[in-house]
């Protein structure tokens, strides 16, 4: 066996020893990386801590660009592998770390984030969850259409209605989009609310809405993912 095809086994194959090992071994880094981020996000922390949180990141780095590359090397398929759903991931949680030397660009290094995303490669479930959107893409697509256009509906009323009785609240239909987004997603701060007759029914009617709202994607998900587990459960028999 070629040293390739040793390189091939171990990083895409887990049915082997090694290649459980490496599963494993890049699972534990993800959740380490993830927790030293977090900690080097503590104020005042002493000059000692601070480098040492610098190697450690060092160190994460140097792991998963070197599993970055080895990917590219052992992939059959290139370009394909670079520009795949998870060469995409793996190389985004890498690149803000050499885009961001010499600088504290913060919400570029918080693309570590990503990471999080490297686990749907290792886990069977979260792989259907990945496979369950690719599923109701189109859905998505139509249902977040539609949300925006409910959205500019609901600013657009709520300023009607209550931007003579609160002009500092409501100055226009974009000022209004806020409030918009809270009242039909339910979360309702209650910093901003409608004193008008008319701006209370009509928050009233964008309740009952958003209570559809969020049940949509909840059962687009819920379908998606039993059509997920029913295709896993047919492949599984098929290779039995």
């Amino acid at each position: 066996m070629s040293l390739l095809e040793s390189l091939k086994n171990i990083v895409d194959e887990n049915s082997t020893f090694a290649g459980k090992t490496f599963d494993i071994t890049i699972q534990t880094l993800i959740v380490l990386s993830l927790a030293t981020l977090s900690v080097a996000s503590f104020p005042d922390l002493s000059p000692s801590n601070e480098q040492k949180l610098q190697w450690l990141e060092l160190f994460f780095i140097a792991v998963f660009s070197a599993e970055y590359l080895l990917r590219i090397i052992t992939a059959d398929n290139k370009l394909k592998y670079i520009f795949s759903f998870f060469g995409i991931i793996d190389l985004l949680a890498i690149l803000p770390f050499y885009l961001t030397q010499g600088s504290d660009l913060i919400a570029l290094r918080a693309l570590r984030l990503l990471l999080l995303f490297k686990l749907f490669r290792y886990n069977a479930a979260l792989h259907r969850y990945r496979y369950a959107f690719i599923l109701m893409k189109d859905e998505l697509v139509l249902f977040s259409g539609l949300m925006l256009i409910i959205l500019y509906i609901a600013a657009a009323g709520i300023w009607y209605f209550e931007h003579a009785a609160q002009p500092d609240h409501f100055k226009s239909i974009l000022h209004s989009l806020w409030w918009a987004i809270v009242t039909l997603t339910t979360v309702g701060y209650g910093d901003v609310y409608p004193i008008t007759i008319g701006g209370k029914i009509f928050t009233f009617i964008l309740l009952m809405i958003g209570l559809g709202i969020v049940a949509v994607p909840t059962g687009l998900l819920a379908s998606a993912l039993a059509t997920a587990r029913a295709e896993d459960k047919q492949n599984v028999q098929q290779e039995k």
